[in-house]
């Protein structure tokens, strides 16, 4: 992973076996690096998790981040040079990976959990689930004034709501938006996106939208461009645009409607010679009161069941797994994204060059 991004985390040194409850025996002051996302998301971490790790542990913690490119792993892998420890993914890199024996077996015996204490489909053989989160478009409540846009079919309207819009440069979620704003219930949207005339009919509805659209590639420039005026809505990831709003005091509007839900994980790059380290570092992050804690700082919500006796009465409202937020919702296919990706991935990319 780039070198550039990496930020150590020294602590007071403590010794593991007081400071945190463990059933993987105390190591020695180590190491350990962690790849996420960057932005607002890797800020959460780095305060529910990096710097009360380092701490507890007397481990020093370096952050890196990364876009999900599995290439990237793959040679870490291929030749032994590891660049980090663990690495946040999203679900669709936790199968493909696991498929192509990337990442390590998770060792639930030395976590001292299992799976039942997650929420269904959160814990995988090959990673342990920290958050849950949607991809949602959110529009700026100053450039848009009055009754603001309510779905995707207004997303892609430019008469009624004239503006630039702000997409994320890649398939995912696109396509799915594309056929949902075309008038594709979204619990029916991958059984259409799974045919060569669906996938037709995606790319022929952003082609309606494309001229008015500014392409994004990193999850931290969707707010900034909202921000800067750039564009006056945005696909993002809900926790984006919430710290956005809280924090930054930026007047934007998440809209909830078709929002497409998605688990992370935490995952071990496969043959990783400090696997111990890392089941360490996962062990500590899967806490339920760490894993409350995050939702202070970033509205996902987390994934271990009794983490949510640790989440603010006033922040669960804003997680996308409120009751209020999943009237109309779909679970990104995981499998469909792991099988398709590449060809998709390179389909569009030539689609977008066009």
């Amino acid at each position: 992973m780039p070198a550039k991004h990496i930020q150590p985390l020294t602590m007071a040194v403590c010794a593991a076996a007081l400071c945190l409850g463990s059933s993987i025996g105390a190591q020695a002051e180590e190491k350990l690096t962690v790849t996420s996302w960057g932005g607002s998301y890797s800020e959460s971490q780095r305060k529910a998790f990096f710097e009360p790790f380092a701490e507890a542990t007397g481990h020093t913690v370096l952050e890196d981040e990364w876009n999900g490119d599995l290439a990237k792993v793959r040679a870490m892998v291929e030749t032994g040079n590891y660049q980090t420890h663990v690495i946040d993914a999203e679900s669709s890199q936790l199968v493909a990976g696991c498929d192509e024996g990337l990442w390590e077996k998770i060792d639930y015996g030395k976590l001292g959990f299992g799976p039942d204490d997650f929420l269904a489909g959160a814990a995988h053989e090959c990673g342990v689930g920290n958050i849950s989160w949607s991809f949602i478009f959110a529009y700026d409540k100053d450039q848009i004034t009055g009754d603001g846009p309510q779905n995707w079919a207004d997303f892609w309207d430019v008469e009624a709501f004239p503006g630039m819009r702000g997409l994320r440069k890649q398939p995912k979620w696109n396509l799915e938006y594309a056929l949902i704003a075309d008038g594709v219930s979204p619990n029916e949207v991958y059984d259409v996106l799974g045919t060569e005339e669906g996938l037709n009919r995606a790319f022929a509805k952003l082609d309606e939208l494309k001229p008015h659209v500014i392409w994004y590639e990193a999850s931290a420039q969707a707010p900034q461009l909202l921000a800067d005026g750039e564009v006056v809505m945005t696909s993002a990831a809900n926790g984006r645009i919430f710290t956005a709003i809280t924090q930054d005091g930026k007047n934007f509007e998440i809209v909830w409607d078709s929002q497409a839900m998605d688990f992370d994980f935490w995952v071990i790059p496969s043959g990783h010679p400090q696997v111990d380290l890392a089941h360490e570092f996962i062990q500590f992050a899967s806490d339920p009161e760490r894993m409350g804690e995050q939702t202070q700082y970033v509205s996902y919500g987390p994934l271990r069941k009794a983490a949510v006796e640790f989440v603010d009465p006033d922040i669960l409202p804003h997680l996308p797994t409120a009751p209020a937020n999943t009237e109309r919702w779909f679970k990104t296919d995981t499998q469909f994204w792991a099988d398709n990706r590449e060809a998709l991935v390179e389909r569009f990319n030539v689609w977008v060059a066009q």
